[in-house]
């Protein structure tokens, strides 16, 4: 579809489902702790319990999405990607994924995919790209990452490299689902040159106050989390070259300032490339 300006914008799927606004959603519980306005009692309230177990986690979230914006600064930058494919994408904020990407070469193509039905809602009004570029939304489950790919097929082309970006969404797949095989899948359909970009809330990080945030959120959210070890969460990149700094703390990688480096940041972070 195209907005009012003639921009190239599309959204794949059915209409936004029903959604029960009783129980706390991990998107809009973010899009809380982000200072949005798109949540409602029951996501605040997880917020709120688990602001009380980890008072840090506005800020590791403010952390997180800056290391998006670096990370895609880079991948364009420096390592000439022009295909995007972000994965549990979320609500669309500032410096959401296609913005960054299309500052620095208006001609790039971004698919964003998540299954929330108020994401879903808001992609389809919000998201708009650059009439260089093309962004399209698709509604699909990390689960079934063939459907993601046969997806954003549509719009990307798989012959070159695409970014896969992974924020903060590979906790919502628990060890039984084996999310190392999802992985593999979504980089196993990328030819050479392509990249891996991943961040993932740390189980050793601030161990015990992240373990009683875990408690609180898997009691009070419709999706569960599992929050990994750098060991663990340095298993995605198997087969892949990791990018200097390596798999670090969110705020430290490549931070644009110290300010910005000494950031609380609960999250493992890492951007690697397929050879």
């Amino acid at each position: 579809m195209a907005d009012e300006l003639g921009h190239e914008v599309s959204g794949s799927g059915d209409k936004p489902g029903q959604f029960d606004t009783s129980v706390a959603h991990v998107a809009r519980v973010y899009d809380y702790w982000l200072g949005g306005k798109d949540n409602f009692a029951a996501d605040r309230a997880a917020g709120d319990q688990a602001i009380s177990a980890f008072p840090a986690i506005p800020l590791s979230a403010r952390a997180n999405r800056a290391y998006l914006a670096r990370a895609v600064r880079f991948l364009v930058g420096e390592a000439g990607i022009r295909q995007f494919l972000d994965i549990g994408t979320g609500i669309p904020t500032a410096n959401h994924t296609h913005q960054v990407a299309q500052s620095v070469a208006p001609d790039c193509r971004v698919v964003y995919s998540d299954n929330d039905p108020v994401v879903l809602s808001h992609a389809r009004a919000l998201l708009t790209s650059h009439p260089e570029g093309a962004t399209e939304y698709i509604d699909a489950d990390l689960n079934d990452p063939k459907r993601i790919l046969d997806g954003a097929a549509a719009l990307l082309d798989f012959s070159r490299p695409v970014a896969v970006m992974l924020m903060a969404i590979l906790q919502h797949i628990d060890d039984a689902h084996d999310p190392y095989a999802i992985v593999a899948t979504l980089m196993g359909a990328l030819p050479a040159g392509s990249y891996l970009a991943i961040s993932h809330p740390a189980s050793d990080i601030d161990a015990e106050a992240m373990a009683k945030m875990a408690d609180v959120l898997n009691k009070m959210m419709a999706e569960k989390v599992t929050f990994r070890d750098r060991a663990a969460v340095s298993g995605f990149f198997a087969g892949l070259e990791l990018v200097e700094p390596g798999l670090v703390q969110a705020s430290k990688w490549r931070p644009a300032s110290e300010m910005e480096a000494a950031s609380p940041a609960a999250l493992w972070a890492g951007v690697a490339r397929k050879k």
